[in-house]
């Protein structure tokens, strides 16, 4: 295990798990540099035929770590942060992805899975990106990416409003492949690894080129790590951060 997450390669599938169940696996630095290493590796690794990320405990992933992000808009150093390269990385790998997703899935939580190839939702999951509500903007493409899958509205709701959005929701417009019960994630997440690792790896990923603008991908992804490294050092998110690390409501009535 590195920096609270456990790398694991079984075949042709690489599983990553963010392993930190305590802080309900909310990504520092470090765990986001972890999994970036593991991904670049894996793009010059003919072993690796599948990328597998997963969340230890009852959620896969609760988004920032909040404290750590506070550290990083103090020093002003954002856009250096492995959280962009990691979103870099989704956005440019080549090796297929596949996600098992239980419980929470908050911000980088659920604009990853507009990265992955395939994507098993337990039927507890639930998905929210809730950006403006932390005086922040949204992330990994997904202001584009999310709103050509599901409409400007809906898109709205979840990024700006925070409204999440329920297993059975996600899987029927697209933002998961199939949904099982709790105790059987585990097992359709391996099969369908399995199954992709052994297809022919040279047409998997050709086949995922074609069906990918990376060109837009990549240009969304500069100009809202622009933007995001802008509202991460403003007012509104100093609020927002410090109304929850002091675990009160938030006044944005001064803005």
């Amino acid at each position: 295990m590195t920096e609270h997450v456990t790398i694991a390669q079984d075949g042709g599938v690489l599983t990553l798990t963010m392993n930190r169940p305590d802080k309900k696996n909310a990504l520092t630095n470090a765990m986001y540099g972890a999994m970036a290493d593991a991904i670049e590796s894996a793009q010059d690794d003919k072993a690796v035929r599948v990328i597998v990320i997963r969340g230890a405990g009852e959620m896969f992933c609760a988004g920032n770590d909040i404290g750590d992000f506070m550290v990083a808009a103090t020093k002003g150093n954002v856009h250096e942060a492995n959280v962009f390269r990691f979103i870099r990385l989704l956005g440019t790998g080549a090796k297929p992805l596949i996600a098992g997703v239980q419980g929470r899935a908050v911000g980088i939580g659920t604009t990853m899975l507009l990265h992955c190839d395939y994507v098993v939702l337990a039927d507890d999951a639930k998905l929210t990106a809730p950006f403006a509500t932390l005086g922040l903007v949204p992330e990994a493409a997904s202001s584009r990416l999310l709103t050509a899958l599901i409409g400007h509205q809906r898109a709205f709701a979840m990024m700006a409003m925070g409204d999440p959005m329920s297993a059975h929701e996600a899987a029927a417009v697209g933002l998961g492949s199939e949904v099982c019960q709790p105790d059987e994630l585990d097992e359709a997440v391996n099969a369908a690894a399995k199954h992709i690792a052994g297809l022919p790896p040279g047409a998997v990923q050709a086949t995922k080129a074609l069906m990918r603008d990376r060109e837009m991908i990549a240009a969304t992804m500069e100009t809202e790590i622009k933007v995001f490294g802008e509202r991460l050092q403003s007012a509104e998110a100093r609020e927002a951060f410090t109304a929850f690390m002091e675990k009160r409501a938030p006044d944005f009535s001064q803005f």
